[in-house]
């Protein structure tokens, strides 16, 4: 290389940063900020809708319905039905992910453990979770055993699934790089096929928080409360009973916002510090 032409880049500290990125632009890239655009249009949309309507019976005002939020939250009533639906929840959910872990951990170590998987996923994935809850109170009674074990059917057969995908989506390179560090059995799943398989195990854990939540809430809307205490699907039945339109439409705001917090703060972070970190998976 010619040394007259080997010039020394200048450093850009002097210069704004307006001129690199405009403003608009830069606020335009936050996330938080779009979403929110997007639900304060969906609440005026709402509030129009409800006011051209004009039957608070049907279809109460976005206004009318912060309120009942608002005075279910100060009561007590609506928090309380919460913590008992996430306590449920977070039961069905954990046993589904330690049960659909050990499925695919048998399926990718044994050719029965295979054949076992494609049987029983093949069998029950496409039976929705609700029709067995009739089974699940003749076995296990009106009580959260019968809950649980209707969310652990949600949970499992899709996270199974995604699991087995990635499993064995994962380059042979990999496992073999992995054996020749001596890692076998579960060595091997623990770290190597679970690492470079996370994005669709991840993937599955979605899906099955999604299937798990509105099964839960399906089911307290057909078989009320648990244990004696009612949850938050409970609480959306009784008031439609007692026609509160305003407290039904506040539960069902709770729902969404509950699977809003739930994507934004616990799986985006997640990803963030997993898969998007590693370069396994692009960012938004």
């Amino acid at each position: 290389m010619r040394r007259e032409f080997d010039v020394e880049p200048s450093p850009l500290i002097d210069v704004p940063l307006e001129h690199i990125v405009p403003l608009k632009r830069r606020v335009w890239e936050q996330t938080w900020l779009r979403k929110g655009l997007i639900l304060l249009a969906v609440a005026i949309i709402w509030e129009a809708v409800a006011l051209y309507q004009d039957n608070d019976l049907l279809l109460p005002s976005f206004t009318q319905t912060a309120m009942a939020l608002w005075t279910s939250s100060l009561s007590g009533e609506l928090p309380e039905k919460v913590a008992v639906s996430l306590g449920v929840l977070l039961k069905g959910y954990l046993l589904g992910i330690a049960l659909a872990l050990a499925i695919t951990t048998l399926a990718i170590s044994t050719r029965l453990g295979r054949d076992l998987l494609d049987t029983l996923t093949s069998m029950f994935n496409p039976l929705p979770a609700i029709a067995l809850l009739p089974l699940a109170l003749l076995w296990f009674g009106l009580g959260e055993g019968s809950l649980l074990f209707v969310l652990v059917h949600s949970v499992l057969w899709p996270l199974s699934l995604n699991t087995y995908s990635g499993f064995m989506g994962v380059s042979e390179t990999l496992r073999m790089a992995g054996r020749n560090y001596g890692l076998r059995g579960l060595r091997l799943v623990a770290f190597v096929l679970v690492p470079a398989a996370l994005p669709a195990i991840l993937s599955g854990l979605k899906v099955g928080w999604a299937f798990a939540w509105r099964t839960l809430i399906a089911a307290e809307l057909v078989f009320g409360a648990s244990s004696g205490k009612g949850g938050l699907g409970w609480f959306i039945f009784q008031n439609r009973n007692e026609l509160y339109t305003d407290k039904v439409f506040a539960g069902l705001a709770v729902v969404i916002l509950i699977g809003l917090l739930v994507e934004n703060l616990v799986f985006d972070n997640l990803e963030r510090c997993t898969v998007r970190r590693w370069g396994l998976q692009r960012s938004h």
